[in-house]
């Protein structure tokens, strides 16, 4: 008795030495193999999760093989071993399997020895520890017995190291969720729709319908329109404003990490899941998921993404249970969906499932109106970016230039044409002379040191030319949506005195009476 305390005493400082189970199982191996035969130390959980045996820890000797780390149980295995109760140590002899004859195949014991120590805690299985030796008929019934006394500090030990697994899991799922949120969350609430209330009143109008309620949303319309931004209006306007927002280009993520990136995988799913990983819907659980450029999405990932949608769950790469998910769809994209649908791309009932509560997105050539107040924003953004302390002024007819081209990159091709201007011009207005198709520059030029006839030199009369120029682009309209006040930048009662003193005429009596 002296000797089993004794044995007992050094295996349970051992095995509870360290948070690493890794650490501590090597150490109890090195002990433990001087009392009895052993080439390999496993300690073990039965997954319920995953409806398989999974291997938590290992300790062997060189050029033993190993157990696979995940072991699926045959549907009824769980049901079989809570029924049995197991809780001495057994050895599992092929030729009488019982009820494991099923995992004789995987778990590779021809000519070898396993003796498995059931590791229960306040009754509960948790798992098992196996000994394993080269070899049959390895283990005496004293050593069966004698292993019996490890099987509490192994249980404990067990309990711990899953419970270091957790606290591990969490904290990589905080830290997974804060890279996420801060590259693809910011405060949508608080940046307003540029052309909200002018060429994008309509969809801004549907936006406000929509948003409240808890509908699937197609926004339709070509790059660079800003569909995203309509998206973070929905999310950041919605009941899940709190929750998480995030954004998936699917034209940019690789065919074979697909499924992995949006439905996510297990441990072992397959060469290099090295651990369990959540996909993209499960971190918008309880938010929106934005799937941008949906056309692009290969039909087997439609086909798992048109279930997400039906059943409101999602099912891991390697996983064998579906994961419930409460989740807002919002897609996206430029491609025309029922062309592809007819020539067999795309899914018609993806489609049908998607296309709820369409929302089209018009392009800058149909709203040129909010192109000056786009001009500004980007001006200013832009200029913060360069380290500009005062952004640079816009020169005179430079918008009226600005608003006759078509831009067929829309937005975005106006973004960028604003950064290129700004990096010419570090200083001095700017005029886009340089930038913009030719025939849009001809077409309104503006004035240069050799050409002093474009604007007058008198500043008064400069401003009166260019305030009739915005007149009639606004016809003749001063306040509201796209009046000449919101062009100029100007609050409409000052423009309103700056018209008089230069005697512009602007009401429509005084301009029908001159007719």
């Amino acid at each position: 008795m002296d000797n089993h305390n004794e044995f007992l005493r050094e295996i349970t400082l051992r095995i509870c030495s360290s948070l690493n189970i890794e650490e501590s199982l090597r150490s109890t191996f090195e002990y433990l193999r001087e009392h009895v035969p052993l080439d390999v130390l496993a300690l073990f959980i039965i997954d319920e999760r995953l409806g398989a045996i999974r291997h938590i820890a290992h300790a062997f000797e060189n050029g033993a093989m190993l157990p696979d780390e995940i072991i699926p149980l045959p549907e009824g295995m769980l049901e079989k071993i809570a029924a049995r109760n197991f809780s001495a140590p057994f050895i599992v002899d092929p030729r009488e399997a019982g009820i494991f004859r099923p995992l004789m195949p995987l778990v590779k014991l021809e000519g070898k020895t396993d003796l498995i120590v059931p590791l229960r805690l306040n009754g509960v299985l948790l798992g098992g520890l196996t000994l394993r030796a080269g070899g049959e008929g390895r283990y005496s019934d004293k050593q069966v017995e004698l292993l019996g006394y490890i099987a509490k500090p192994f249980a404990i030990a067990l309990a711990n190291a899953l419970a270091h697994e957790e606290v591990l899991r969490y904290q990589a799922i905080l830290l997974d969720d804060k890279r996420f949120l801060n590259r693809e969350l910011h405060d949508g609430a608080a940046d307003e729709i540029i052309g909200g209330n002018t060429g994008l009143r309509n969809v801004m109008e549907m936006v406000s319908q929509v948003a409240p309620l808890n509908n699937m949303v197609l926004l339709l319309g070509e790059t660079g329109t800003g569909k995203e931004m309509i998206a973070n209006a929905i999310h950041f306007s919605s009941p899940r404003k709190d929750g998480p927002f995030i954004k998936v280009n699917c034209g940019a993520l690789p065919d074979n990490l697909i499924d992995s990136e949006l439905f996510g995988h297990e441990r072992g799913a397959f060469t290099g899941a090295v651990a369990g990983s959540r996909g993209r819907f499960e971190r918008a659980d309880g938010g929106t998921i934005f799937l941008d450029e949906i056309g692009e999405l290969p039909p087997s990932a439609q086909v798992r993404l048109l279930r997400v949608l039906q059943n409101h769950e999602v099912e891991r790469v390697g996983g064998k249970r579906p994961i419930p998910v409460n989740i807002r769809v919002i897609a996206a994209t430029h491609r025309n969906l029922q062309s592809m649908m007819t020539e067999g791309s795309f899914r018609e009932d993806l489609w049908y499932r998607l296309s709820g509560f369409p929302i089209v997105v018009p392009p800058v050539r149909q709203r040129k109106e909010d192109v000056p107040a786009l001009t500004r924003h980007f001006v200013a953004v832009k200029s913060k970016e360069l380290g500009m302390a005062v952004p640079p002024s816009i020169a005179p007819g430079a918008l009226l230039r600005l608003m006759e081209y078509d831009w067929p990159g829309n937005v975005r091709e106006l973004e960028n044409l604003v950064e290129r201007e700004l990096i010419r011009h570090r200083s001095g207005s700017l005029t886009f002379d340089t930038i913009l198709p030719r025939e849009v520059r001809e077409k309104i030029p503006l004035n240069t040191d050799n050409d002093h006839q474009l604007y007058p030199l008198n500043l008064d009369a400069a401003m009166a030319v260019h305030m009739r120029e915005i007149l009639k682009l606004a016809k003749g309209k001063i306040h509201g949506p796209g009046g000449a006040a919101e062009l100029l930048g100007m609050n409409p009662n000052t423009l309103r005195w700056r018209l008089d003193k230069l005697g512009i005429s602007y009401r429509r009596r005084d301009r029908g009476n001159k007719e």
